[in-house]
């Protein structure tokens, strides 16, 4: 009997594992839904991950997901989703554990933010029990018209770019260099709103970007490497999200 015990209950919420096929059908159908992608958003990579779950308890709708790659350093980076568009040469010698966070998705029609809560309280937990020092991933912007974006952009490669060390160099074959918008001087309140909340959340733990967004028509996104390194998290917000996810 497969065992469906939520790792994390939370209100009306609960965090799981998919367990089976079935399970894992679920998320790829929300996935669907919320990237708008031709036929049913699934690929190579969905049999080697885990994939996270949250639920609202009350009618059993999945109403968030995401998968996660483990990897033992950077030299199992070739494995990883964001391989394909990024060259990650400069990871290549990180020796310590890495999991990608790929495919997050909200439903369009549960905006409550005790979901994302509820998913980092999830997300925290795998990292913790799994030794995880980096947690990397490509973050969506919605649509491949980067106007929208330009002033997101000028901030992030103004405040948030990465360590030279470990920065991703140009791999797909259209993207945008955020040297490009070097000398925009950007509103700041509304390239904050116009960054997805998931990288918001990246960010207000110490994350940091590549120098470019990767042009995904495919998906129909602009997306841009993210990496967190667990050890930056401040600490007061690391108790937080412990205390959360316990």
């Amino acid at each position: 009997m497969v065992d469906r015990k939520p790792v994390l209950t939370k209100g009306r919420y609960s965090v799981r594992f998919a367990q089976d096929p079935g399970e894992i059908a679920l998320a790829q159908a929300l996935r669907t839904l919320c990237f708008s992608t031709q036929g049913l958003d699934c690929d190579r990579f969905d049999a080697d991950c885990q994939h996270l779950l949250v639920s609202d308890n009350r009618t059993g709708t999945l109403v968030c997901c995401c998968r996660l790659l483990l990897l033992e350093n950077g030299g199992e980076l070739g494995r990883s989703y964001s391989a394909q568009y990024y060259d990650l040469g400069q990871l290549h010698g990180y020796a310590a554990r890495i999991a990608e966070l790929g495919r997050f998705c909200t439903h369009p029609d549960w905006q409550d933010p005790d979901i994302l809560r509820l998913a980092w309280g999830g997300l925290t937990g795998f990292v913790d029990d799994n030794g995880v020092d980096l947690l990397i991933g490509c973050t969506s912007f919605r649509g491949t018209d980067p106007t929208p974006y330009l002033d997101s952009f000028a901030l992030l490669g103004a405040r948030h770019a990465a360590p030279v060390q470990w920065i991703p160099r140009i791999k797909a074959p259209e993207v945008i260099a955020f040297s490009t918008v070097a000398e925009r001087t950007p509103d700041t309140a509304g390239a904050l709103l116009a960054i997805p909340p998931l990288l918001r959340s990246y960010l207000l733990m110490g994350g940091w970007v590549s120098d470019h967004a990767v042009v995904d028509r495919s998906m129909n996104t602009l997306h841009v490497f993210t990496g967190l390194e667990i050890d930056a998290i401040p600490d007061t917000r690391k108790r937080l999200l412990r205390a959360f996810a316990g």
